[in-house]
Order: structure tokens, then sequence, then C-alpha cells
């Protein structure tokens, strides 16, 4: 691998304004890293579909981006679609520590929540999950801080709160994880 990649692949239809403004800002959080939109996205496995529950899945995603092929350093799922795991209603995303990560926006449009759409909003959200899931890929743990993007977000207040930065600390923990990945 010549230069450290981190590759985002679209999981169904995602809108072209979250293609086009997430690789920018995560490649300048995850500085050295190069940061591509994959050429083909992938479907959403139909075996990750709950009927009962109306959404997804996320660990047999993780488990599709995982055995992509392609030499990248790290792969983030962009799904515009409702995911869960075992145990909770509904998640914003999920990683796995040294591996791929995955992101639902279908709940960070405010239209979800019966709410009016905001020019941009949906886009912010999506940035700060983003960042929030590759730090966990990259071995990061929450942080207490509720403005660092490692922030817990179990509400979208709590996504709206925090920014897309690090804190000091995260930060400091993300240098030394990258020069050694």
């Amino acid at each position: 691998m010549s230069e450290p990649t981190i590759e985002i692949v679209p999981v169904g239809s995602v809108p072209a304004e979250i293609l086009d403004g997430v690789p920018p800002a995560v490649q300048a959080r995850f500085a050295g890293r190069l940061v591509q939109v994959a050429a083909a996205g992938i479907e959403p496995p139909a075996y990750a579909f709950s009927a009962t529950r109306q959404q997804y899945r996320a660990e047999p995603i993780l488990d599709r981006l995982a055995a992509l092929p392609g030499d990248t350093e790290r792969r983030l799922g962009v799904a515009d679609l409702d995911l869960f795991t075992p145990g909770l209603n509904f998640i914003f995303g999920q990683a796995r520590r040294g591996g791929a990560a995955i992101i639902a926006v279908a709940r960070l449009h405010p239209q979800f929540w019966g709410q009016p759409a905001r020019p941009g909003l949906v886009l912010q959200r999506t940035i700060k999950e983003a960042v929030h899931e590759l730090g966990h890929s990259y071995g990061l743990d929450h942080c207490g801080d509720p403005s660092c993007v490692m922030h817990f977000s179990n509400t979208l207040a709590e996504t709206d709160r925090k920014t897309d930065q690090f804190c000091t600390k995260h930060a400091a923990q993300l240098q030394r994880s990258l020069s050694v990945a």
C-alpha cells in the first residue's frame, strides 16, 4: 500500500451532497490518509434486513464491507438506512477496532423526526458520525467532553452539541494510533 487509504463505500443510495462533503472533512481529521469514495457501492444485504423492525442490522453489513477486495487501511460504509444492533433501538454508527465502520444517515435527517429540512444539517451530522466511527476504528473510546467528536451520541441533540473535532486528549491518541497503523 503506497499511501494509507480510508475508503468510503456507499451502501444503497446515498445523496451526492454526502458523498462529496464527507471525504474532505475526514481527510482533514485523519492527516496523512488519502480518503476516496469507492468506485462502486454495495447494495444493502437482504439478510441484514429485519422485517419485524423495518431496519437493517449493522453487523452483516460490516462483515460485507470488511470482505470487499482492495488495499485500504480502513473502510467506512455510508448508509442512508435505519440501522440497529441487538440491544439498541437504533444506532447512528458502529465500528470495529482496526477494521470497518458504518454510519447510518437515515435518522440524521430532520424529516425522519417530522421536522423541516435544514440546508447543510444532514451533512454536518454525517461528518460528525463519520469522524466518530472512524475514531473508534483507530482505537479511540468515548469521551466525557460533550464538544469532542468522540462523545457518545444517543440523541440528535447530543450529535448537534458536539463538534467534528477531537479534544486534545483524543487528538493525541489518534496521532499515536495513526503513526503505528
